[in-house]
C-alpha cells in the first residue's frame, strides 16, 4: 500500500466508523464499542506507518508527502483536496491517533452503561477525523471544513451530560466564543488566498518567500483571532474552563489532541505567513504570556480538579504560543506532543479520581484518607504526568518546555537569526520562568489536596474498569520517555537542536522546585485546619458508574460549595499563597463577568428594544390595518338588512344626489 493512500485511510477510517456507529447504534448494538476502537486504532496504526515512511520529513532532507486533486471549478481561486504531510505534520497525526484511541478505549468504561454511548462515540470518532483532517491537509479551504466540524462535536460532547444546567451552558458557550473567532479567522484565509491567488499551502508559503503578500499584518491578525478562540488563548479563553461539564474522556480529547491543539498547529503550518509581520509576532507574543501568568495563577485557586487542569491546558498552549512568537516551530510542536501525552493521562486519571472519591471537588479529597491507596494505578501514573507538567527532570514536559525557553532566550538576545523581535523574546522569557513558578505550585497543590488527604477513610465504590487504568499506563511511557528522544525529533522539524542549555535548564528547575517547596510549606502550615473546618462531599450509590458519579458530582457542587470553582476552604494553601487575589484568581479575574457586562448586556437590551418595537409598533399598525379593516366591513355589513324596498330607496336617493351634483358642477362650468 503506498504511502498517499495509507495518509488517505488515517482521517477516513474513523469517519466511516464514526457513520457506522450511528447508523448501527439503536440496530446492532454490540457492534457500536468494535466501530469505535477498531476504526481509531486502524487510524493511529496508519499515522504511525506514514510517520515511520517519512523518516523525519523534510529535516532529513526527505520531501514532504504530497498529493491533490481538484474537487470542482471554483473560479479564480480553486480548491484541492490536496494532502501536505512533513515531518511534523507525520508526528502529530501519530498523537492524534494515540490519544484518540487511549479516549475510546477509556470510554468502553467510563460509559459502559450510558445510554447515549453510541451517538457519543461516534462523535469522538468524527472528532477525530476531523482533526486528522487538518493535520495532513494541503489545502485551507479543506483544513476549514475540518476546524468547523471539530466546534460542531466540541458543542454535541460538552453537552452531553445535557441534563444539568452546567452542561448546557458550557457547549453553548464554547461555540459562541470559538466562532466568535472564526468570522475572523475566516475573513483572514480569504484575504490569505487573495494576496497569494491560491488556498494550496504550498502555494502560500511560495507567496510568502517570494514577499508577495500585501497586508501581511491585517492577515496575521485576522487569523490570530480564529487561533485565540480555538486554542483558547486570552481573550478568548473562557469557555475552556466551563466545557469540564462535558464528560472526562471529551476533555481528555479536546485539551490534548484537538480543539484547542488544532489553533497552535495551524501557526505552526503557516509560521512564515505570521513571521512576515513583525507587529503580529510582538501580539502573539503579548498574547502567550498574559494567557501563561493569568491562566497559572487562575489554576492554582480553582476547587473542581478538572478545572486545575483546564487553566492548566490553557496556560501550556500559552507557551506554545510563546515558542511560535519567537519564530521556533520545532519546540512549539515539541511542547504540543509532549503535552499532549500528559494531559491526557491528567485527565483519564481524574475521572478515575473523581469516581473513587465521589467528588471532583479538590477540598473535599483533603478531608479523604486511603485514596491513593485505593486507587494505585492513577496514583502513580498522575504523579508521573505531575511532574512532567511542572517540568521536572527527566519527564518529557522538561525537555519541551525547556526547548521553549531556550529559543525565547535566544530571540531575546538576538541569537536566533529569525524575524522574531528581541522584545518577544523577552516577554515569553520572562512570562514562562514565571510561568513555571505557579506551574509547579499548583501541581504540587493538586497532587497534595488528592492524595495526602487527612480525615475519614475513603468510601469505596468499586474498582474502576480495566479498560480505564490499562490507558494510564499506556500514557505515561511518552510522559516520562519522550525526553529520550530529543536527540532525534529536530530532523522530522526544521532541524534546529531541541536540547536544553545550562541557563534555562537551572533556572527553570530551580524555579520549578521553589514553586513545589512553597505550597509544601504552605499545605503543612494549612492542612491542620481541615480536621476543625469539615466540608461536605458528594456521596453516590455503591458501584455507581462512573459517568453516572461525575455527573452527580457536577450537579451537586455548586449545592454544596457555592461556586463550581472555589470552596470556602480555609484549609486550601492556595489562599495563603494568593492572599487577596485568590478571590479573583478563582473566578478567572471576572473576564466573564466583564464580557456579561460589554456585551451580553447590550445584546439583550438591544434584543428587548427589538421586541418592543415588533410588538408595540410594527404589530400596532398591522393590528390597526386589519381593525380599519373590520369597523369597514361592520359599517357596510349594517347596511346590508335583507329589504328590497331599502335598496331601491338608497339607489333612488343616489341617483338623486349624482343628479344634483351634475347640474350643480354644469352651472359651474
Amino acid at each position: 500500500m503506498t504511502t498517499t493512500t495509507l495518509a488517505v485511510l488515517v482521517p477516513l477510517l474513523p469517519f466511516l466508523g464514526a457513520v457506522a456507529g450511528l447508523l448501527l447504534g439503536r440496530v446492532a448494538p454490540g457492534f457500536v464499542r468494535p466501530l469505535a476502537v477498531l476504526p481509531t486504532l486502524a487510524a493511529a496504526a496508519f499515522a504511525i506507518a506514514v510517520a515511520v515512511r517519512q523518516g523525519g520529513g523534510d529535516g532529513n532532507g526527505k520531501a514532504p508527502l504530497e498529493a491533490a486533486t481538484q474537487l470542482t471549478p471554483t473560479g479564480s481561486v480553486p480548491i484541492d483536496l490536496a494532502l501536505y504531510i512533513d515531518g511534523f505534520a507525520a508526528l502529530v497525526a501519530v498523537l492524534v491517533g494515540v490519544v484518540a484511541s487511549c479516549v475510546q478505549i477509556y470510554s468502553t468504561g467510563y460509559l459502559r452503561g450510558d445510554a447515549r454511548y453510541p451517538s457519543y462515540a461516534a462523535l469522538v470518532s468524527l472528532f477525530t477525523s476531523a482533526m486528522l483532517l487538518v493535520v495532513y491537509s494541503g489545502d485551507l479551504m479543506v483544513l476549514l471544513v475540518g476546524w468547523e466540524i471539530m466546534g460542531i462535536c466540541s458543542y454535541f460532547l460538552v453537552g452531553h451530560y445535557w441534563e444539568t444546567s452546567e452542561a448546557r451552558a458550557a457547549s453553548l458557550k464554547a461555540f459562541l466564543v470559538t466562532k466568535l473567532g472564526d468570522v475572523p479567522f475566516l475573513i483572514g484565509l480569504f484575504a490569505l488566498a487573495s494576496d497569494a491567488g491560491t488556498f494550496r499551502i504550498t502555494g502560500v508559503l511560495k507567496t510568502v518567500a517570494d514577499g508577495g503578500l500585501d497586508h501581511p499584518t491585517l492577515i496575521a491578525l485576522l487569523l490570530l483571532a480564529g487561533v485565540a478562540g480555538k486554542s483558547a488563548q486570552f481573550p478568548l479563553h473562557t469557555w475552556l474552563p466551563d466545557a469540564m461539564a462535558g464528560p472526562t474522556p471529551v476533555s481528555a480529547l479536546i485539551h490534548a489532541a484537538t480543539m484547542v491543539a488544532a489553533g497552535i498547529y495551524f501557526v505552526a503550518r503557516l509560521l512564515p505567513v505570521f513571521a512576515a509581520s513583525a507587529a503580529a509576532l510582538v501580539v502573539l507574543a503579548v498574547m502567550a504570556a498574559i494567557t501563561m501568568v493569568g491562566s497559572a495563577l487562575a489554576a492554582l485557586a480553582q476547587d473542581d480538579i478538572k478545572r486545575v487542569l483546564a487553566y492548566s491546558t490553557i496556560g501550556q498552549l500559552g507557551y506554545m504560543s510563546g515558542a511560535l512568537a519567537v519564530g521556533d516551530r520545532g519546540a512549539a510542536v515539541f511542547h504540543l506532543i509532549a503535552h499532549g501525552a500528559f494531559k491526557a493521562l491528567l485527565f483519564l486519571g481524574a475521572g478515575v479520581i473523581i469516581h473513587a472519591a465521589g467528588t471532583n471537588s479538590l477540598a473535599a479529597m483533603s478531608r479523604m484518607r486511603g485514596l491513593s491507596q485505593r486507587i494505585p494505578d492513577a496514583y502513580w501514573t498522575v504523579t508521573v504526568a505531575l511532574l512532567a507538567l511542572a517540568a521536572i527532570p527527566p519527564f518529557a514536559g522538561f525537555f519541551s518546555k525547556e526547548s521553549v525557553l531556550v529559543a525565547a532566550e535566544h530571540t531575546a538576545l538576538g541569537e536566533s537569526g529569525g524575524a522574531a523581535p528581541g522584545a518577544a523574546g523577552w516577554t515569553v522569557l520572562i512570562a514562562g520562568l514565571l510561568t513555571a513558578l505557579l506551574t509547579a505550585a499548583y501541581a504540587a497543590r493538586l497532587w497534595l489536596l488528592t492524595f495526602r488527604g487527612r480525615g475519614s477513610e475513603v468510601p469505596d465504590y468499586g474498582k474502576q474498569p480495566l479498560s480505564m487504568n490499562a490507558v494510564l499506563w499506556v500514557l505515561a511511557i511518552p510522559s516520562i520517555g519522550l525526553g529520550l528522544a530529543i536527540g532525534y525529533l529536530p530532523g522530522w522539524f526544521d532541524g534546529h537542536s531541541l536540547a536544553p542549555n545550562l541557563t534555562t535548564s537551572v533556572l527553570g528547575t530551580g524555579i520549578a522546585l521553589v514553586g513545589g517547596l512553597i505550597t509544601y510549606g504552605c499545605w503543612r502550615h494549612t492542612s491542620a485546619l481541615a480536621a476543625r473546618n469539615p466540608i461536605g462531599a458528594v456521596v453516590p450509590h455503591p458501584d455507581t458508574e462512573p459517568a453516572l458519579a461525575e455527573r452527580e458530582a457536577i450537579e451537586i457542587h455548586t449545592q454544596v460549595y457555592g461556586s463550581i470553582a472555589g470552596a470556602p476552604d480555609p484549609a486550601d494553601p492556595a489562599r495563603l499563597l494568593l492572599g487577596p487575589l485568590h478571590r479573583h484568581a478563582a473566578a478567572g479575574f471576572h473576564l466573564d463577568a466583564v464580557y456579561h457586562r460589554l456585551f451580553v448586556r447590550p445584546v439583550l437590551a438591544a434584543a428587548q428594544l427589538v421586541r418592543f418595537l415588533d410588538r408595540e409598533v410594527v404589530d400596532t399598525y398591522v393590528r390597526g390595518a386589519g381593525t380599519g379593516t373590520g369597523w369597514l366591513g361592520a359599517a357596510v355589513r349594517r347596511a346590508q338588512t335583507g329589504n328590497v324596498q331599502t335598496y331601491l330607496s338608497a339607489l333612488l336617493a343616489g341617483s338623486v344626489v349624482l343628479a344634483i351634483a351634475a347640474v350643480l358642477v354644469a352651472a359651474g362650468a
